[in-house]
């Protein structure tokens, strides 16, 4: 198995920096599609108003932030972030010609520590993010700050198959299949897709997360497995 270094961050990022321009078109093949289910289901859990304002971290190529905009409408606002300024520009790009370049605003910076004002966001949003941050419930606690009283958190991540047997499944497609596929598409060089595999199998369970979630200040948290646990997505209130 790949060995995560313990301080990990700036090797991580070198890695999204390399796979940029193809993470998107890697991430429908390698979820056969479904990513953009998932993406969809965390955004409806947001339950974001219509002219609202949420902020979207480790958004990546800003999938999940273009949701969040359309579904607020030309009045509401996005804040996207993330640490990696390549996955940015390609999130950015695509957000100019989608239309959304005035409505989302597009920030480098670390979760750990955000750079936005408290009790101002209506949600936050975080899809397949946390496994790559150091101190997470440092970022949870962050999350909790920036939001409005009554406003909710959300957290997709991959996380434990329930069933013993399709997690063997699940685990072997994850080690055997994926990083060469993932390599080979993206031409990458970094052992990225050996990374994200290794990092999935060393990120806490669904209720571990959970009670970090609540240790961090949220209330009412609550996870719904998707896929039989291959991914869950993790609900939280201030």
């Amino acid at each position: 198995m790949y060995a995560i270094p313990a301080d990990r961050e700036q090797p991580v990022q070198e890695m999204f920096s390399a796979i940029a321009r193809r993470y998107d078109l890697n991430n429908t093949l390698l979820s056969f599609g479904l990513h953009h289910l998932w993406k969809e289901h965390a955004v409806r859990e947001a339950r974001v108003p219509v002219g609202g304002r949420a902020a979207d971290l480790c958004a990546g190529t800003c999938d999940i932030a273009a949701l969040l905009a359309r579904r607020m409408g030309p009045h509401g606002h996005v804040d996207a972030l993330d640490l990696n300024q390549e996955m940015l520009d390609v999130g950015a790009e695509k957000l100019r010609r989608a239309g959304l370049a005035t409505q989302v605003n597009v920030t480098r910076g670390n979760m750990e520590s955000l750079p936005f004002e408290s009790n101002r966001y209506d949600a936050a949003t975080v899809g397949f993010g946390v496994r790559n941050v150091v101190r997470r419930q440092q970022a949870f606690a962050e999350m909790v700050r920036i939001l409005k009283p009554g406003g909710r958190a959300v957290c997709l991540e991959f996380s434990r198959p329930v069933n013993p047997l399709w997690r063997q499944t699940y685990e072997f497609y994850n080690f055997s299949i994926l990083p060469r596929i993932g390599s080979r598409v993206a031409r990458d060089t970094t052992r990225v897709y050996e990374y994200l595999p290794a990092s999935i199998a060393q990120f806490p369970a669904q209720e571990d997360l959970a009670q970090m979630m609540r240790d961090s200040g949220f209330s009412r948290v609550h996870y719904v497995n998707l896929c039989g646990g291959i991914v869950a997505l993790h609900v939280g209130v201030k």
